[in-house]
């Protein structure tokens, strides 16, 4: 599969309303996407593909993205055993933001070792007070996997 399987931008109608599928990458050749178990709904995680790794994505019906950080082709589970195999891929309206439906082999998508890459939530409104320090409350208490089992002693491969 090629990147002449990607149509020309050419107008807003052809992107919103045919079924061009002209996806937009952004000035670093990246799309973001979204990623969802199909069964529950409930968001894993959020990442990136280059043209390469959304053909790639499509061909295989396995998730595989680009790692910003190490600004290469990252096969979802090639080294935990945790595939993410697609079961629908949608697209928005102006075609800038891809929709992983998923089915992830052993249970989670985070290589913190929880399932979801969003285990913790942001406390808003009524429950702060003006001088309060923002703390981060952890919605899974508990990990699917232990990363280093899984990734041996490897520095985290997220930037700080």
């Amino acid at each position: 599969m090629d990147n002449n399987v990607f149509e020309k931008r050419e107008s807003i109608e052809q992107v919103e309303e045919t079924p061009s599928f002209a996806p937009k990458f952004d000035e670093n050749g990246l799309i973001p996407v979204v990623t969802t178990d199909f069964s529950s709904g409930e968001v894993l995680m959020q990442g990136y593909m280059n043209k390469v790794s959304l053909l790639k994505t499509i061909e295989l019906g396995e998730a595989v993205y680009y790692s910003r950080s190490r600004k290469t082709l990252w096969h979802k589970g090639k080294t935990s055993g945790l595939v993410q195999t697609i079961k629908e891929i949608r697209i928005d309206d102006d075609q800038d933001c891809v929709w992983l439906r998923v089915d992830v082999a052993g249970g989670a998508s985070c290589h913190v070792g929880y399932r979801s890459c969003f285990y913790r939530s942001i406390p808003f409104g009524d429950s702060l007070k003006p001088d309060d320090k923002i703390e981060l409350v952890f919605e899974e208490t508990s990990k699917v996997f232990d990363p280093t089992d899984v990734y041996g002693d490897a520095p985290n491969p997220t930037k700080l």
